[in-house]
């Protein structure tokens, strides 16, 4: 009689373990997750030092474009009363020279001819060809006495000046408060290559802020040569 037999159940063997298996399955998969994670943030934050570079050299750039148009002075003299006055800050015009010319009447801000590391602002009373004279508290362009219709100081009874002749690319400068004035009175006209630009607007304080006006010196056909 052939016997067919089998193996008895083995009560004792170990039976797999669904749960224990899911359990392995999401931790492997959550520390995949982390890993990734780390790999990715080095790449965030080198994102953030390139846009923060990126926003630096742009901000740098119109700066530097800006500061070719346009510059910002603080008056440190008396030498414009009663139009500017110490303290007040203005914009400068760098331009303005550059694609137009210099006209008398124009507040100009300036290298010191003497010592160019000063700036000087000073409005223009002659330019080139011009024939300044100054006598009897007045000033003449060509023979002919200045038309100065705006507010300033008076020059000084018993002052004489010239005649000059305003060179080529020259100009001839003078405080408003011409008692009180350094200007080509003493250093005599200034190279147009020294000037910076003209003062264009007052941005302080707040209840002057404004353009600055040009004063028409030279009605046209009566001072030119």
């Amino acid at each position: 009689m052939t016997e067919s037999t089998k193996p008895a159940e083995d009560l004792y063997a170990l039976q797999s373990d669904p749960t224990a298996a899911e359990s392995l399955r999401l931790e492997t998969v959550e520390g995949e997750s982390a890993v990734a994670g780390q790999e990715k943030e080095p790449a965030y934050g080198w994102i953030m030092v390139r846009e923060l570079v990126e926003t630096v050299v742009l901000s740098l750039i119109i700066f530097l474009l800006i500061r070719q148009v346009v510059q910002n002075y603080r008056i440190e003299n008396h030498s414009m009363e009663p139009n500017f006055y110490e303290g007040q800050f203005v914009l400068v015009n760098k331009l303005a020279y550059r694609l137009g010319t210099p006209t008398r009447g124009d507040v100009v801000v300036f290298h010191n001819p003497r010592n160019t590391n000063e700036d000087y602002i000073k409005r223009i009373v002659g330019v080139s060809g011009d024939t300044v004279e100054v006598r009897d508290k007045t000033v003449f362009i060509n023979g002919q006495a200045l038309p100065e219709d705006f507010t300033h100081f008076p020059i000084p009874p018993g002052e004489f000046i010239g005649p000059i002749i305003v060179g080529d690319n020259q100009l001839f400068v003078m405080g408003d408060n011409r008692p009180n004035s350094s200007d080509s009175r003493v250093f005599g006209p200034i190279d147009q290559d020294l000037v910076v630009g003209q003062a264009w607007l007052r941005i302080w304080p707040l209840n002057v802020f404004g353009i600055v006006q040009h004063e028409d010196l030279a009605p046209a056909g009566v001072l030119s040569q």
